[in-house]
């Protein structure tokens, strides 16, 4: 082994690992993004080709969480503790699978046109993905401590209100709708949705974790 690549393990890797995990949260922008655009319309055209630009992206996410990993098991010296940088970037990960899981349950049962709690639980997971996005950028300077705090406080928000909106959407079901196929259909649906919005108050309570180790 070369002297720079022993060099190497002992230098600081913030221009490694912060930028990918930019990288990771902005991709969960453009991909909750598409997901609003899916249960926003009703032309069958466009929601093919945004169910199409949702597995792309997912695929980005993947290979942006598998460099992260690599990049970890590669250097001895990391920006915070590595447990945290695993977990920071499994709960992304997750985020963006479960935004795949929903657009992919909405082509397969043929979901034509979106409950409004359907519509409702899209816009808060793009709300609490564009604040994970905000929060990352914002991990490479702790000094930034409160606009973090304040972008993990929104997230948790948008998590408990999605609660509300699903516990409704599943009681409204079961009051009004007959048909057992089709309560089976929206309740997962529902659920998986909901629970993208659990994934991002995860990766909220990581950052969290991580202020407190630094402050």
């Amino acid at each position: 082994m070369s002297l720079n690549s022993i060099f190497q393990y002992f230098v600081p890797k913030d221009r490694k690992f912060f930028p990918l995990f930019e990288q990771a949260t902005a991709n969960l922008v453009d991909i909750s993004t598409c997901l609003v655009k899916v249960v926003s319309t009703t032309d069958e055209d466009k929601k093919i080709a945004f169910y199409k630009e949702i597995e792309r992206l997912e695929h980005v996410g993947d290979d942006v969480t598998h460099q992260i990993l690599l990049e970890l098991s590669k250097n001895f010296i990391t920006p915070f503790d590595r447990e945290d940088i695993h977990a920071l970037a499994t709960a992304i990960d997750d985020v963006a699978d479960y935004i795949y899981g929903s657009a992919n349950r909405l082509n397969l049962y043929k979901i034509t046109q979106a409950t409004d709690s359907m519509v409702e639980l899209a816009v808060l997971i793009q709300q609490a993905c564009s604040d994970l996005h905000k929060a990352v950028c914002e991990l490479k300077d702790l000094k930034n401590f409160r606009n973090i705090t304040d972008s993990c406080v929104r997230i948790n928000s948008a998590e408990n209100q999605a609660d509300h909106v699903f516990n409704k959407a599943v009681a409204d079901l079961f009051d009004h709708e007959e048909n057992a196929l089709v309560i089976m259909k929206y309740k997962e649906i529902l659920s998986v949705l909901e629970t993208a919005t659990d994934k991002c108050e995860d990766a909220a309570n990581v950052m969290e974790s991580i202020l407190v180790k630094h402050a």
